[in-house]
């Protein structure tokens, strides 16, 4: 893996702990590493310091942007510096030929200018090798909010869980294993069929507000509306809601306001509950997919 790195140049652009643990890596691995928006004292040995994002891109073969993205005006997160980093499609035109970007979720903006400028642009946020072994720390962090926000145990409660794909199923066979009765909900056949399987009751998102009636706590993994108002109008002010996907969430927060229904929007837990963990996993994915993405460019390049 070395060698396939061996003076490769990354840019690695804002984020958290995650990410110094992947430039700690990245540098082991001989890549020539520059960082933006991070102190020296937090940076391995080895990794160059750029004041801007243009600078930082600058001839950069690799470009790694953090997992939760940019927002929409392209600024990015970086909880180590107070300065604004922001994305434009001036700093990627200074990038070498061919490049990529690593991004965990990108913007419709994004999309365009990599297609435009002729950069891959590669989303890691659904990947299953990130996608899963993210799931563990999610739904780490999602038994410890309800444990902290809940009067009674997770043992003997009735957990109802709204989406059943990788973070869903972690959450679930966590729950029970805690002793909660799950209520898996879902509008897919397989999912129902997995939940089956792992000994959860089945809900059609069909018939969820049918089925709301003594659920101690709902996790919603649902990027799209599924607890709205009338939903929310069937459900005890005494349910505990925690949202886990990605903002704005799945979630009517103002009705469940209204409503006296506590409502917790918890996107991005694994960087915060777990960051070491999830840092490990950006170290184990990301140099493996620039190596197979870089060679499958250079190919591409040479047969141009």
């Amino acid at each position: 893996m070395s060698s396939a790195l061996s003076g490769v140049k990354i840019a690695v652009l804002g984020g958290d702990d995650r990410e110094l643990i992947l430039i700690s890596e990245l540098v082991t691995l001989g890549a020539t590493v520059t960082v933006v928006g991070f102190p020296r004292e937090k940076i391995k040995h080895g990794a160059f310091i750029s004041k801007s994002v243009e600078d930082g891109l600058f001839e950069a073969e690799v470009a790694i942007l953090p997992m939760v993205g940019t927002d929409i005006r392209g600024y990015i997160r970086a909880v180590y510096t107070e300065e604004k980093l922001q994305l434009t499609e001036k700093a990627l035109r200074g990038m070498a030929i061919p490049s990529m970007l690593i991004i965990g979720t990108a913007r419709p903006f994004l999309k365009e200018w990599t297609a435009k400028l002729g950069i891959t642009l590669v989303e890691i946020g659904e990947m299953d090798d990130v996608a899963i072994l993210n799931s563990i720390p999610t739904a780490e962090g999602a038994v410890q909010i309800a444990m902290q926000e809940m009067k009674t145990t997770i043992h003997g409660s009735r957990a109802m869980v709204l989406g059943f794909g990788r973070v869903g199923m972690t959450l679930g066979r966590t729950l029970k294993a805690l002793g909660a009765t799950v209520l898996v909900v879902s509008q897919r056949d397989s999912e129902l069929a997995r939940a089956y399987e792992m000994g959860c009751q089945r809900i059609r998102l069909s018939d969820l507000a049918d089925n709301l009636n003594q659920v101690d706590v709902v996790f919603n993994t649902i990027p799209a509306p599924v607890l709205t108002r009338e939903i929310l109008r069937r459900m005890s002010p005494d349910t505990l809601i925690i949202d886990l996907a990605t903002a704005p969430g799945g979630t009517d927060f103002a009705t469940a306001n209204e409503y006296g229904i506590k409502a917790l929007l918890a996107p991005g837990l694994p960087g915060k509950v777990a960051p070491i963990t999830a840092g490990r996993v950006l170290a184990e994915v990301v140099p493996r997919l620039i190596e197979q993405t870089m060679i499958k460019a250079y190919d591409q390049l040479h047969l141009a």
